[in-house]
C-alpha cells in the first residue's frame, strides 16, 4: 500500500525484512509432515548450540497419541502454536487456509495441507465444511484450557466445531492450488443442510451432524460464506483478485535463511532462481 520513494523506502525495507523473516520461521519451524514428526519422535533434548537441532527443546513425549495414528503419508500442515518445550500439535483450519492464500507457505508447503484435507476429509468436512480446529480439547485438557468453559465443551464451538463460514476461504485456496473439483465437492456437502437448517452459526459433533446448542441462525457470515464460494465456483478467475502469488524477493532472502539453518552454507547464499511459468 505503499508508494516507494525516497521517503517511505527504509520503511519498505523494514517491512520486506520482517516479512522475510516470518516467512522463514513459519516455513521452518511450525511446519510437520511425517518426516517431520519421525524427527521429532528421535530429538535429543537439552541442546544448546546454534547448530542444535532440537532448537525449541522439545520432549519426544509432548507428540500427542492422536497424531501418531492421524498423520497421514501424504501432505502435512501448519501447527497452533511453538514456544520453548511446547508445540501445540493441532491443525487450525483457519491459519492453514491463509497460509495458502497469502503464500505464507512455500507451494511445496501448501500442496501439502491440500493433500492432507483431501486425506482428512472425513474428519474435517464430514456432514459439514469445516472443523475450526482437530481434534478437540476433551476431559482434563478442555478443564484446564477452557476453564471447563460449557460453551466450548468436545466438538462444540471454537473447539472442533464446524463453521460454514470457512467454506468460501476453502474455496479461494483450492482454486488457487488447481483443486475446484474439491471446492465444488465441499460447496455440495454443505448445499444439503445449509438452507434446511436455517443458516446456522456452527454445528456440533465430531462429524458435523448437529446445529450447534448455542448458534445463532439466519447469520449473514454463512450465507456471505456459501454465496461466495458459489460465485468463486462459477468464476474461478475472479479469485486472483483475492490471493497472492510468492514474491520471489522476500524468498531470495527466506532461502538464504534456511540454507543457513540446515548448514548447507554457512557464509554466502547462492542467488535464488524462481521457476518458470
Amino acid at each position: 500500500m505503499l508508494n516507494v520513494n525516497d521517503e517511505t523506502k527504509n520503511l519498505v525495507a523494514a517491512v520486506n525484512s520482517r516479512l522475510s523473516a516470518l516467512s522463514f520461521h513459519i516455513r521452518e519451524y511450525y511446519w510437520v509432515d511425517i518426516k517431520k514428526i519421525n524427527e521429532i519422535y528421535r530429538y535429543n533434548t537439552e541442546e544448546y548450540s546454534p547448530d542444535a537441532t532440537n532448537k525449541f527443546n522439545i520432549y519426544p513425549e509432548q507428540i500427542p497419541s492422536w497424531l501418531v495414528d492421524w498423520i497421514p503419508n501424504r501432505g502435512g500442515y501448519f501447527i497452533g502454536n511453538l514456544q520453548p518445550a511446547h508445540m501445540d500439535f493441532r491443525f487450525f483450519t483457519l491459519g492453514n487456509l491463509w497460509a495458502i492464500v497469502s503464500s505464507l507457505g512455500s507451494q511445496e508447503q501448501n500442496e501439502g495441507v491440500m493433500a492432507l484435507i483431501e486425506e482428512k476429509w472425513d474428519d474435517l468436512v464430514a456432514n459439514m465444511p469445516l472443523k475450526i480446529c482437530f481434534p478437540a480439547l476433551e476431559q482434563d485438557e478442555w478443564r484446564i484450557i477452557t476453564g471447563s468453559d460449557p460453551k466450548n465443551t468436545p466438538w462444540s464451538y471454537h473447539n472442533g466445531g464446524s463453521w460454514p463460514t470457512l467454506l468460501w476461504q476453502f474455496t479461494l485456496a483450492c482454486i488457487k492450488m488447481g483443486k475446484l473439483d474439491l471446492a465444488k465437492k465441499a460447496v455440495a456437502v454443505a448445499e444439503k443442510r445449509l438452507k434446511e437448517d436455517q443458516w446456522p452459526e456452527y454445528y456440533d459433533t465430531r462429524s458435523g451432524r448437529f446445529v450447534g446448542k448455542q448458534s445463532r441462525l439466519y447469520q449473514t457470515w454463512t450465507i456471505a460464506g456459501f454465496l461466495a464460494s458459489k460465485k468463486l465456483i462459477e468464476q474461478p478467475e475472479k479469485a486472483s483478485l483475492l490471493f497472492w502469488q510468492e514474491d520471489y524477493q522476500l524468498l531470495e532472502t527466506c532461502v538464504c535463511g534456511l540454507n543457513k539453518s540446515s548448514g548447507r552454507k554457512k557464509n554466502k547464499c547462492s542467488r535464488f532462481t524462481p521457476p518458470r511459468s
